[in-house]
C-alpha cells in the first residue's frame, strides 16, 4: 500500500506530461536530422582536415559553445515563459532584448578565446596545428556566420512557445543544439577561405580580433544590471566549459586515422553528442524552472515531478540514439561512404554509447542545478552550458569506446 501510492502519483505526472513527451520527441526528432547536416558535413571534409591541421581540435569547442551561449538563451526564455513574463518584443529591457545583447556579445568575445585553447592543445599534445591568427579568423568569423541563424531560431521558438502555449524547456534546446552544430560547421568552412590569401588573412585576423575585443569590453561597461549580471554569472562558464570542449577536439584528433578510414562514425558524433547535451539540456532547464517557481525544493533526492522529468528524458534517449545509428548507416550508404560497417553493429553500439552516456546526463544534470541554485546562482546561467559541454566530452569518449571495443573502428 505504502508504495502503490507513490506509484500513482507518479503516473499521474506522467499522463500530464505527455503533452511535453509529445513536443520535446519531435523537437528531437527534428533536431536529429539537423545534426545530421553537420555530421555529413564533417565526414566529407576529410581533405580539409588534413589539409588543415588543428581545425578537428577547434570544430568541438566551436559548436560546444554554440551550445553554451545559446542552450542558456532557450533555458532563460523557458523560465520566463513558465513565470509568464516572456513578451514577444524586443524593447529594451525585455526578456528577448537582454538575451539577444547577450547573445552577440558573447559568441565574438568567446571565439577569441577558443582560438587560444585550441592552439595551447595542439602544442600540448604535440600535433600540428594553424597559427593562432589563422584559428582566430576561423572561429570569430564563422562562429557570427553561424550564430545568426541560430540567434533569428531562438526567436522564433520563443514567440511560437508564447502564442501556441508550447513547453519551451523541452523544444529549444534539442532545437538550438542541434541547429548550432547544421550551421557552425558549414560556417566554420566557409571561415577558412578567408586564409587561403595572404593578404586577405591579415585584414581578417585584425578586424576578427578587433571585434572580439570590442564585444568583450561592452559585455561589461553595458549600462543594463540584469544583462551585466547574466554577463558576470556566464564568464566562469564561458572561460572553463570550452576546455572540456576542446579535449574532446583532441581525442578525436588522436583517433583521426581510425575516424578517417570509417567516416561514418565521424558523421554520427555530432548528432549524438548534441543530443546527449539536448537531453540533459531539457531536464536541466525543467528542473530549474520548477526550482523558480516552487515547484520542487533544491533537495539531494529527486522529488516526484523530477523523477517524472528523469524518466521523460530515459525514454527520449531510447528512442534518439536508435534514430541516431539508423539514420547514420542510411545516410552513410547513400552517400557512399567509405568503410562502411554493418548495419547491426553501428545500431549496437550506437545504443550501447546511448545507454552509458543517458544516466551521467541524467544524474549531472540534476545535481548542477540544485548546487547552482543553493549557491544563489541563476542555473538558467550555468546548468545548461555546463551539462552541454560534459556531455560533448563524454558523448566523444562513450562512442570511441564503444566503436573500439566493438571493432567498428580498429584500435590504431
Amino acid at each position: 500500500m505504502a508504495f502503490r501510492r507513490p506509484a500513482r502519483t507518479l503516473w499521474a505526472h506522467w499522463r500530464a506530461e505527455q503533452r511535453t513527451f509529445r513536443q520535446g520527441l519531435v523537437a528531437l526528432a527534428l533536431s536529429t536530422v539537423a545534426g545530421f547536416v553537420a555530421g555529413l558535413t564533417l565526414a566529407h571534409l576529410t581533405d580539409t582536415l588534413d589539409d588543415l591541421p588543428g581545425l578537428l581540435v577547434l570544430i568541438p569547442a566551436a559548436v560546444g559553445m554554440k551550445g553554451t551561449i545559446f542552450g542558456a538563451i532557450g533555458a532563460r526564455l523557458g523560465t520566463a515563459n513558465a513565470a509568464g513574463v516572456l513578451e514577444p518584443t524586443l524593447e529594451r529591457g525585455g526578456a528577448l532584448y537582454r538575451n539577444v545583447y547577450v547573445a552577440v556579445v558573447t559568441t565574438f568575445s568567446s571565439a577569441l578565446w577558443l582560438a587560444v585553447l585550441s592552439r595551447v592543445a595542439s602544442i600540448a599534445f604535440g600535433t600540428p596545428s594553424l597559427s593562432i591568427w589563422e584559428l582566430a579568423t576561423i572561429a570569430v568569423i564563422g562562429g557570427a556566420l553561424g550564430s545568426v541563424f541560430i540567434l533569428l531560431i531562438t526567436l522564433g521558438l520563443s514567440v511560437l512557445s508564447y502564442r501556441r502555449g508550447w513547453d519551451l524547456d523541452s523544444v529549444a534546446t534539442p532545437m538550438v543544439t542541434a541547429l548550432g552544430d547544421m550551421t557552425t560547421l558549414p560556417s566554420l568552412f566557409l571561415a577558412t577561405y578567408l586564409i587561403r590569401n595572404d593578404t586577405v588573412a591579415t585584414v581578417a585576423a585584425v578586424l576578427a580580433v578587433l571585434a572580439a575585443l570590442y564585444a568583450a569590453v561592452r559585455s561589461y561597461a553595458v549600462a543594463d544590471r540584469v544583462i551585466r549580471r547574466i554577463v558576470l554569472e556566464m564568464t566562469a562558464v564561458i572561460l572553463l566549459t570550452p576546455i572540456l570542449d576542446v579535449l574532446a577536439g583532441a581525442i578525436l584528433r588522436t583517433r583521426e586515422p581510425q575516424l578517417l578510414a570509417v567516416p561514418v562514425v565521424l558523421s554520427l558524433i555530432p548528432p549524438f553528442v548534441s543530443q546527449s547535451g539536448a537531453l540533459g539540456g531539457i531536464f536541466a532547464s525543467r528542473i530549474t524552472s520548477k526550482l523558480q517557481i516552487g515547484v520542487i525544493t533544491p533537495r539531494g533526492l529527486p522529488e516526484g515531478p523530477a523523477v517524472v522529468d528523469a524518466s521523460i528524458v530515459a525514454v527520449l534517449s531510447l528512442a534518439v540514439f536508435t534514430m541516431i545509428g539508423a539514420i547514420a548507416w542510411a545516410l552513410g550508404t547513400a552517400t557512399g561512404l567509405e568503410g562502411m560497417p554493418a548495419f547491426g553493429a553501428l545500431l549496437r553500439g550506437t545504443l550501447l554509447a546511448g545507454l552509458i552516456v543517458t544516466p551521467l546526463t541524467i544524474v549531472a544534470s540534476y545535481e548542477l542545478a540544485i548546487l547552482t541554485y543553493r549557491f544563489g546562482l541563476d542555473p538558467d546561467n550555468q546548468s545548461v552550458p555546463i551539462i552541454t559541454s560534459v556531455m560533448d566530452l563524454a558523448g566523444v569518449a562513450c562512442v570511441l569506446l564503444v566503436m573500439t571495443s566493438s571493432g567498428v573502428l580498429s584500435h590504431g
